[in-house]
């Protein structure tokens, strides 16, 4: 099989872009991306079954209802306010699955026929068999576990006409040179917020968390460049 010269010149363009890349991070530690990258939670249009809270108005009174409640501890709720998500994640599946199927058929056909004329006699026989079969087997399990045990600060980014608030946050420490990347985000509702303005991640509707780095022992443990990019191309 012959590449055309055109997507080999872009073969190689992508390999050489992708060497320099790699080649300019050699003898420096990974770059922390700038803040406020994770408050931009990229999400699908909301349906238009959200309705809008009625105004609510406050005549010759000192107390405005947007402002923070007089009896409680103020929690987040308007664009801007900082929330503490409470990550506890203990998780534990074991899947195990089996199944068989075969079927097998088989017909035959057969026919004698004699005829006589005189002294001549001659006889015929036809026999004709038809034999199929099919079988499949399969068996799949799944063992997983994780366990996850963190707090990061998350930031309301959007207030929905229902009265629930979108929150996105991401985390980023570095430790030698090696990333650790924490993101959240999701719709949260104020009655779930805790009076010390916590909520917990169960209680987070449409929840993204991401926890994974960037570094050089990530990059260890992944293919190499050109592995990717052969991965990649191979047609087989």
């Amino acid at each position: 099989m012959r590449i055309p010269a055109t997507a080999a010149a872009a073969l190689v363009a992508l390999s050489l872009g992708a060497c320099q890349s790699d080649l300019d991070r050699i003898g420096r530690p990974p770059v922390l991306t700038p803040i406020g990258t994770g408050l931009n939670a990229p999400r699908e249009p909301l349906p238009t079954t959200f309705g809008a809270l009625g105004a609510r108005h406050s005549y010759h009174s000192t107390w405005s209802p947007a402002s923070a409640a007089l009896y409680q501890d103020p929690r987040a709720r308007d664009v801007g306010d900082v929330i503490t998500v409470s990550i506890a994640i203990n998780d534990k599946a074991q899947f195990d699955n089996a199944s068989e199927r075969a079927r097998s058929q088989k017909s035959s056909l057969g026919f004698d026929f004699g005829y006589g004329v005189s002294a001549l006699k001659d006889t015929a026989t036809a026999d004709t068999g038809i034999r199929s079969g099919t079988e499949t087997k399969g068996q799949g399990s799944i063992d997983r576990k994780e366990s996850l045990s963190l707090s990061v600060a998350a930031v309301v980014t959007e207030v929905l006409p229902n009265g629930n608030v979108v929150i996105s946050g991401s985390q980023e420490v570095r430790v030698n040179n090696e990333v650790r990347v924490l993101e959240v985000a999701g719709i949260v509702r104020p009655r779930d917020i805790s009076r010390k303005n916590t909520i917990d991640y169960d209680k987070i509707a449409e929840a993204r968390i991401s926890y994974g780095g960037r570094g050089r022992i990530t990059d260890v443990q992944g293919p190499s460049l050109g592995q990717r990019v052969f991965e990649t191309v191979a047609p087989f």
